[in-house]
């Protein structure tokens, strides 16, 4: 896992053994090592990596890519959370770990925004609301 995701990632930013090497203080040798599975950094430099690369430590360690979706490390903070199907209705599920992230139950009102260039945005309408009233108050001084 970390070695196949940091090749990856090397890869992916066009990044050498010898950049990397370079921007966390390290030999080439050291990269070559860890890409090649032989030895693991520690973790203060994982930390480094996972910043220079900008993903999470946790998905730099054990990111696996799921059955199908061989899309990559997410970007730190982003999720592809999967395919959803769109009942007769207009009704999607939204999965129970974009669930969980976002702190959604059974019961909660959203907000759906749509932008024709960019997609679509589902908010919490409590969110939504703290938002639009923290716009009219800075604009109403």
């Amino acid at each position: 896992m970390f070695k196949d995701n940091l090749i990856q990632l090397r890869k992916m930013k066009q990044m050498t053994q010898e950049d990397i090497a370079e921007k966390i203080g390290v030999t080439r040798q050291s990269i070559a090592k860890w890409e090649s599975g032989e030895t693991i950094p520690d973790l203060e430099k994982c930390r480094m990596l996972a910043e220079l690369f900008e993903v999470s430590l946790d998905d730099l360690a054990n990111y696996t890519p799921e059955d199908g979706i061989e899309i990559g490390l997410p970007p730190k903070g982003k999720h592809l959370f999967g395919v959803v199907t769109v009942g007769d209705k207009g009704q999607i599920v939204i999965p129970a770990k974009a669930r969980k992230i976002f702190n959604i139950s059974a019961g909660d009102q959203l907000v759906v925004l749509g932008d024709e260039a960019q997609g679509l945005a589902i908010l919490k309408s409590e969110d939504f609301l703290a938002f639009a009233d923290m716009v009219r108050n800075s604009t109403i001084k």
